[in-house]
């Protein structure tokens, strides 16, 4: 698919949402001061692009020529590599990450996990695995780059160098939510399905806080639904979504009448959306599962932040 992008000032983004609004999602896209022009076919993307500069001639919209790439079949768009293949890592900004040397104070850390957190939906486990080495920027917290920080430090660099290619979303297409909770933590992975093969969208997990980890299990099964849907809400609001889970009472709990008053706004945010409800066995729901379950023992202290979900909190 090939397509053309270019970039402008950030202040005249409402301008161009103006200028350009029966275009959007028809024929182009706009992000912050980014925007392209893109079509199924090379004869398609001319004419969109010839339809986007005469409206730009007719607004009197000035383009940074050095910014405008044209006729392209791949782009660096916000950070990320746009292609008919999917959404990757701009390897160019990974290699760099990957030849980061081990920080030695507080801003040089403070520096690697910003640059790595920006590429972080893209790895599974970000929270867990940086949870080391955002310790160390606690208020008060002595800097003390430890053997469990090198590891960290080591295996976050490894992980964004192996980044998988995630799929642009299909919104015609129904999405799939592979969700998993274990005693610590809950996993969830969106995708959907292309040619029969499930393909990631998008990675998410978060630790349980001390309530939380003294659930049921079938109350954490809940727990990680909801997570999901409130992490990915703009991603699911408008679209039918199958959601793979583990116990088979779930169901039993969404329709339940006298169900715990914690529960009461857990459902109520689930009845917003077109669900359906699929039993999957755990040893089957290895999307899921690798999420939510530690790889090894030794990694045990990596788990991160505690939910912070406002409605969660007080349940």
């Amino acid at each position: 698919m090939p397509f053309g992008f270019c970039n402008v000032p950030a202040t005249f983004q409402r301008c161009m949402v103006a200028i350009f609004d029966d275009m959007i999602e028809e024929s182009m896209e706009m992000f912050m001061g980014d925007f392209f022009v893109f079509g199924s076919s090379f004869d398609h993307c001319l004419r969109n692009l010839d339809r986007m500069l005469a409206r730009c001639v007719e607004a009197n919209l000035m383009l940074n020529w050095e910014k405008c790439h044209f006729m392209v079949k791949e782009g660096i768009v916000l950070g990320h590599k746009i292609s008919r293949a999917g959404i990757e890592v701009d390897k160019a900004k990974i290699e760099t990450i990957s030849k980061h040397p081990p920080p030695t104070n507080l801003k040089s850390s403070r520096s690697f996990l910003g640059h790595a957190s920006f590429y972080r939906w893209f790895i599974k486990e970000f929270s867990k695995i940086s949870r080391p080495m955002t310790q160390l920027l606690d208020k008060d917290a002595l800097f003390v780059f430890s053997e469990v920080c090198l590891r960290a430090f080591e295996l976050l660099k490894e992980k964004l160098v192996n980044a998988l290619i995630l799929i642009a979303p299909d919104w015609s297409s129904p999405f799939e939510l592979m969700c998993d909770a274990s005693d610590f933590a809950v996993g969830v992975v969106l995708g959907q399905r292309r040619d029969k093969h499930f393909h990631p969208i998008y990675y998410a997990s978060k630790t349980l806080n001390d309530a939380h980890e003294h659930y049921m299990t079938i109350e954490k099964e809940l727990l990680a639904v909801v997570f999901a849907f409130d992490e990915l809400r703009s991603y699911l609001v408008l679209s039918k979504t199958i959601v793979y889970i583990d116990h088979a009472a779930l169901r039993y709990l969404f329709n339940k009448k006298d169900a715990k008053p914690r529960f009461i706004p857990w459902i109520l945010l689930l009845q917003e959306f077109d669900i359906e409800i699929r039993d999957k066995k755990g040893a089957e729901n290895v999307a899921g599962d690798h999420l939510s379950r530690l790889e090894n023992p030794k990694r045990e202290e990596m788990w991160d932040m505690a939910i912070g979900i406002p409605f969660l909190m007080n349940s």
